[in-house]
């Protein structure tokens, strides 16, 4: 996980969510230009939906339909939603938005960007009790998926209770799917349960809870990676010794995290033929569904099951 001083997060929040007041007093958040960005979806009597990260506005768009117009904030998969700072532009999509969908557990400040506006506000940790401090990767749990589901719905129906039988519906299918992807991870914590694996980070710990795996990543790298400082090369030692030693039985990185001591943890990984399994922070370009993606994560998971 990439490190931003809390100075310069802190900075960077209240700089956004002064620019959001600022556009609230004058009673339009693009008044200078004459230009609204929610134009088109008023003009055409659409929700206008706002996500932090791309994976919870691919469920919003699931779940509204062609009801409702979806905006995502951070679109790149090489940047991190830890270390983006909202731009003036970002909070005004926030301020004109009917619904907002943020992460929340301070992963992405658009979160706190967002709070000052109008739109119902759904903020995924929050429908679980994950609370800053906590594992903020939260697309990765299905209790988090279902919960977010179901407030996203809540908040449609409520900006807009004339569709609300469409917005029912729509959350019944997608309950479908994610029933389905449930029943995957179920039939694979066959295989997986009790499996000790270790991480270079605790992005996908969700998913591995799901599938009852057993988070065997060395105690002194785990603390390291969880307070954002460096491990000390004993840590690494100790990281690279436990691998060696095939008690971990699956290895898993964060490619867009790829440094020098990643890069030589997984090199101990591949020299004692533990099975790895790579994946991404931000939801990849080849997926536009947070459920598809998902899906492909746990076949992932599967394959590296010796």
């Amino acid at each position: 996980m990439s490190i931003m001083s809390n100075a310069k997060r802190a900075l960077a929040i209240a700089a956004a969510a002064a620019t959001l007041l600022s556009m609230a007093a004058c009673g339009s958040s693009n008044a200078a230009s004459g230009k609204s960005d929610s134009s088109g979806a008023a003009s055409s009597g659409k929700i206008e939906v706002v996500a932090s990260i791309n994976q919870w506005g691919s469920v919003a768009e699931d779940l509204g339909g062609s009801n409702v117009e979806v905006t995502n904030i951070m679109t790149k998969t090489n940047v991190e939603a830890h270390d983006y700072e909202p731009t003036s532009q970002d909070v005004a999509k926030f301020g004109t938005a009917k619904v907002a969908v943020a992460n929340g557990a301070d992963y992405d400040p658009a979160t706190k960007a967002a709070q000052p506006t109008k739109a119902t506000l759904v903020t995924a940790a929050e429908t679980a009790g994950i609370k800053e401090g906590d594992n903020p990767h939260v697309w990765f749990s299905a209790k988090v998926r279902s919960n977010t589901a179901d407030a996203i719905t809540a908040a449609y129906q409520k900006a807009d209770p004339s569709h609300k039988d469409d917005y029912a519906k729509l959350n019944k299918e997608w309950h479908a799917k994610e029933d389905q992807l449930e029943s995957k991870i179920k039939e694979t914590s066959a295989k997986t349960e009790g499996l000790p694996y270790a991480a270079t980070e605790s992005v996908a710990w969700y998913l591995a809870d799901d599938l009852k795996m057993t988070d065997a990543t060395p105690k002194g790298y785990a603390q390291a990676s969880a307070n954002e400082s460096e491990p000390t090369p004993a840590d690494i030692k100790d990281f690279q010794d436990t691998l060696k030693a095939g008690f971990i039985k699956m290895f898993v990185f964060n490619s867009q995290e790829a440094n020098s001591t990643i890069d030589q943890i997984t090199g101990a990984a591949k020299d004692a033929n533990v099975p790895i399994v790579e994946l991404a922070e931000q939801m990849p370009k080849q997926y536009t569904n947070l459920l598809d993606w998902m899906s492909a994560l746990v076949d992932q998971f599967a394959a590296a099951v010796k």
